[in-house]
């Protein structure tokens, strides 16, 4: 799965996911208006304005761009229905090519993360058959169980050619509460680095692995670190605008061909049109917003290269 991804990037020139993490207070008036209308002021009227406007911003920018990584929890918060837009998201960008990193965070004792597994990136077994729940291409994975919690997820990604982003150095402002702590003399961020690198030799394609590593751009110089700790393992790299880190921090994530990172991206593109750079476009055009806040990152981070 990884060679996929760095074939789509290749195409592209957009090392970029573009995070799928709608909020009802992201979407114009209009499509919740309307929404609401069909299907009520409920759980199914706000998953119906989330798939509007999910459906709008993909149509937008899906040329651009090889990846999304819907944030699962935004569509949970709605209940079933919110979870069935999920799905149709899903599928909805894999139908536009577009490589999909489900951004759950699983990760449980053995039996529970080979469930998680088979229905985020695999398949469960009903009377004979295979069957496909939510079929991402990737998954995010929190390693705090361990092996236990990780190898279901190794061992899906070499069933069925997908593959994971383990959570290593993040980029949230408390992450150094666990994470920095220094154990046997170095931070625990390291400790995991070194973990993923084992488990990414288990699912190898080609000179990268399967098994990837989330590394926050909040965090410039633990970047460099990491690249150096896991010269074979592709980041996913969240962090950048919104939150604070820019193309100059996370240049550090890629090698010299530009290649080794795909850097997320969520409110700068899909809430685009609320930011006065982009005031412009208006609501009726918070889709085209997203575009050009997508051609504007690219050029951002190419210009660091």
């Amino acid at each position: 799965m990884i060679q996929k991804l760095i074939r789509k990037i290749r195409e592209t020139g957009a090392p970029i996911c573009a995070g799928l993490d709608p909020m009802l207070s992201y979407i114009p008036e209009h499509i919740t208006k309307k929404a609401f209308e069909e299907k009520g002021a409920t759980p199914e009227g706000a998953a119906e304005a989330v798939w509007q406007f999910n459906k709008a911003i993909i149509d937008a920018v899906w040329d651009l761009i090889p990846s999304v990584k819907p944030q699962i929890a935004m569509y949970e918060q709605f209940g079933i229905p919110g979870l069935t837009v999920y799905e149709k998201t899903v599928r909805y960008c894999q139908e536009k090519g577009l490589i999909v990193i489900g951004d759950a965070k699983r990760g449980d004792i053995g039996s529970t993360s080979a469930a998680y597994a088979a229905g985020h990136l695999g398949a469960v077994q009903i009377g004979g058959k295979e069957f496909t729940a939510f079929g991402t291409d990737m998954v995010t994975v929190n390693p705090y169980l361990g092996t236990d919690g990780v190898k279901p997820f190794v061992d899906a990604c070499n069933q069925y050619d997908k593959g994971i982003f383990v959570l290593v150095k993040t980029s949230n402002p408390s992450s150094g509460e666990f994470q920095d702590r220094l154990i046997d003399g170095k931070p625990l961020y390291e400790h995991v680095a070194d973990k993923v690198m084992e488990w990414g030799a288990m699912s190898m394609d080609g000179e990268w692995s399967n098994v990837g590593a989330v590394v926050g751009a909040t965090y410039p110089e633990m970047i460099s670190r990491l690249r150096n700790i896991m010269p074979h393992t592709f980041f996913l790299v969240p962090g950048y605008g919104a939150q604070g880190g820019t193309a100059e921090d996370l240049k550090r994530a890629f090698d010299k061909d530009g290649i080794g990172a795909v850097v997320n991206s969520s409110r700068g593109i899909i809430a685009a049109w609320k930011k006065d750079s982009y005031s412009q476009f208006g609501a009726e055009n918070f889709a085209q917003a997203s575009r050009q806040a997508v051609i504007d990152m690219i050029k951002d981070i190419q210009s660091v290269f």
